[in-house]
């Protein structure tokens, strides 16, 4: 189904935007590990609405429950069922886009498809889906630690539209992303990325940029060849995130540029490892992990909702106008970052399970 996601380590989201909930069920997840609520909402505190001045004030706490799947405070190996409650809701907000078409968003689509859509606030194409994905990831990195202790997986934000960060992906920490409210790794550009996005919002408009990650101390062996390819399905999982619009691994489209003299990662010993002198495949070669650092990046668009009147049309297919309203991101990037990381870690924890039932680790 399309609201499910992995083989081994299964998650299920559910929920609408201004519905009683949202969260996850995760079917797969091994028994006997230690697991608490407190370690699930550290998570999810890092996503949730209304933590800066830069974000939407809309205010949740996104006090997660564990309602199955966990007993005396360890996995029990069955579904672990984890619900947020919906609290600041305000469908008053979205009532006009309950006969318009919002520009660039999902209203018109959805409608094509279904035939019916929850116009409170996008209902399931609202970013609040991913509170369900965030929660699994906190479980699924319980796992990770579990069969291969080591692997780091840290996302920050590498641009805001044309202000770019100078991180270097081997040695940045999570305590310097999270010590700013943009959660870039680059102290030096935090001022400028603040001013440009009160600026852009005090116009009523918005902005884009991307995210980059990294996930150091990756084994090689992981992916699959030909359809499950480690690369395929990061990209898979980083496009299914919400205002997405692109991907790119290692050199990315940088690398169209160069020759294959140019581009080539070469081999040597490092005493009885195997390592590659440059990184431009981005840890990923024939879609199977090769021991270097996983590195790619994701493009997110200007959020769609601005406060500014636009032409669109009414579900009556006449020509009408709109103008925003609610409560919404002016920059989905500062947010987005623990998204890229939690579907980073589903994608990793999945093959490690794979990897393990079929080839051992």
């Amino acid at each position: 189904m399309s609201s499910s996601f992995g083989q081994l380590f299964k998650i299920s989201t559910w929920g609408e935007s201004h519905g009683v909930g949202v969260g996850v069920v995760i079917d797969g997840c091994p028994p006997m590990l230690e697991l608490s609520e407190e370690e699930i909402q550290k998570e999810l505190d890092r996503r949730r609405p209304g933590q800066s001045e830069i974000v939407t004030p809309r205010k949740e706490g996104d006090v997660c429950e564990i309602l199955s799947g966990v007993f005396e405070g360890k996995t029990l190996g069955s579904p672990i069922g984890i619900l947020v409650r919906n609290q600041d809701q305000r469908p008053s907000s979205y009532t006009e886009m309950k006969d318009k078409y919002r520009p660039s968003h999902a209203d018109y689509t959805y409608d094509a498809k279904y035939g019916i859509r929850a116009w409170h606030g996008g209902g399931r194409a609202s970013a609040r889906e991913t509170i369900g994905r965030v929660a699994a990831a906190a479980v699924a990195k319980k796992v990770i630690d579990s069969l291969f202790p080591g692997i780091e997986i840290l996302a920050w934000v590498q641009s805001i539209q044309d202000i770019e960060a100078d991180v270097d992906p081997r040695t940045i920490t999570s305590e310097e992303i999270e010590s700013n409210i943009v959660r870039t790794g680059d102290p030096r550009v935090v001022d400028t990325m603040i001013e440009r996005i009160k600026e852009v919002r005090s116009d009523g408009n918005s902005i884009g940029g991307t995210v980059q990650c990294v996930i150091r101390n990756c084994p090689a062996g992981l992916g699959a060849p030909v359809f499950d390819k480690l690369d395929a399905e990061l990209a898979k999982a980083m496009l299914s995130i919400p205002a997405t619009k692109g991907f790119e691994l290692g050199s990315g489209f940088a690398g169209t540029l160069l020759t294959g003299r140019e581009h080539n990662d070469h081999f040597y010993m490092d005493d009885d490892n195997v390592r590659t002198r440059t990184n431009r495949s981005g840890g990923v070669q024939g879609g199977i992990s090769n021991g270097e650092n996983i590195e790619f990046r994701v493009a997110f668009k200007p959020t769609a909702t601005i406060m500014s009147e636009q032409p669109t049309v009414s579900t009556d297919k006449e020509d009408t106008t709109l103008k925003g309203r609610g409560r919404h991101d002016a920059c989905v990037l500062p947010r987005a970052v623990p998204m890229v990381e939690a579907m980073a870690t589903l994608v990793l924890c999945d093959h490690l399970l794979r990897q393990r039932a079929q080839c051992g680790l």
